[in-house]
């Protein structure tokens, strides 16, 4: 009978594994920006865990809509911000981030 390795014991064992979601994941950002996120995110009592690439994430998909609809969201407001979170208090949020981030 083959003889297992270690390693596929450990592979095997409940909570041995790591999660993806642990670190967040920002396109174009250096590994010292991602860990400086990292540390803001656990000691400012405004930001939770992930907040960060969240608040990228759904500025991204707004700017890269059309013109026409950027400025009717400006004018008369969104009505789907209310359950999909809101673009704009999102740029603010990342705006107090990069503003408490080390040069």
């Amino acid at each position: 009978m083959p003889r297992r390795r270690p390693g596929q014991i450990r592979a095997g064992a409940p909570g041995s594994h790591r999660t993806t979601g642990a670190r967040p994941v920002i396109d174009g950002l250096s590994s010292r920006a991602l860990s400086e996120i990292i540390r803001l995110e656990h000691t400012r009592n405004y930001l939770q865990p992930g907040d960060v690439s969240a608040a990228v994430g759904l500025w991204k998909d707004y700017v890269h809509q059309p013109e026409r609809d950027l400025w009717h969201d400006y004018e008369w407001d969104n009505v789907h911000w209310y359950c999909c979170g809101n673009p704009l208090e999102a740029r603010a949020l990342l705006d107090t981030v990069m503003q408490a981030m080390s040069p």
